[in-house]
């Protein structure tokens, strides 16, 4: 369990380096490519309750999904992170998500104590658009550490809804040809990568 933790920390080093080297305008190139591949993606198409991350600099960037989410009549949903809880909670606008609050992480989210709904307490979710730092083509995931998007999808298999599908959003220089792995950690379904 050591040994793959240290593999971990390193790699995600290896892949912060990497991800540090990109441009703005490669960034945004791979981001509009990857963007057009999930919107066409059939399980996209057919989902109609979408969690969705709002992105930070050195993520593929989400603002155009959120508005192709709201101009299909799809329901979003972003993450809350409270302590070691993350909860999806439901957006519902563009104007709504300008007028989010920004964490210390630099990175908006509704408000401890706004009063939302939250996806797993009506409808569960169809689909869960997820971040991280690595990803292997089988669908391995290194995440940041703190296993936030792998308790969130085990609580979503206690839901009557079931596990929803769950496609990963990266770019090139992301992907590895393996991820250091154990039982905790959730294989995702899809990964969509740039070019």
């Amino acid at each position: 369990m050591a040994a793959i933790r240290q593999a971990k920390k390193l790699l995600r080093l290896e892949l912060k380096k990497r991800l540090q080297a990109l441009s703005d305008a490669d960034k945004t190139r791979q981001a509009d490519f990857i963007t057009n591949k999930l919107i066409n993606h059939p399980i996209y198409r057919q989902s109609k309750r979408i969690s969705v991350y709002l992105s930070m600099p050195e993520e593929v960037g989400t603002d155009q999904i959120l508005r192709h989410i709201f101009a299909n009549n799809k329901t979003c949903f972003i993450p809350q992170y409270i302590g070691p809880r993350m909860n999806m909670l439901k957006l519902n606008s563009m104007e709504d998500f300008e007028t989010l609050p920004k964490t210390k992480w630099n990175i908006k989210q509704p408000a401890e104590g706004d009063d939302r709904e939250e996806a797993l307490s009506t409808g569960g979710l169809d689909l869960i658009i997820i971040p991280g730092l690595g990803f292997s083509r089988s669908g391995d995931r290194l995440g940041r550490g703190m296993g936030y998007y792998d308790s969130y999808q085990r609580r979503c298999t206690e839901h009557t809804s079931g596990k929803p599908h769950t496609i990963a959003l990266a770019f090139k220089e992301q992907m590895c040809d393996s991820i250091p792995t154990t039982d905790d950690d959730i294989t995702i379904d899809h990964v969509l990568f740039g070019e």
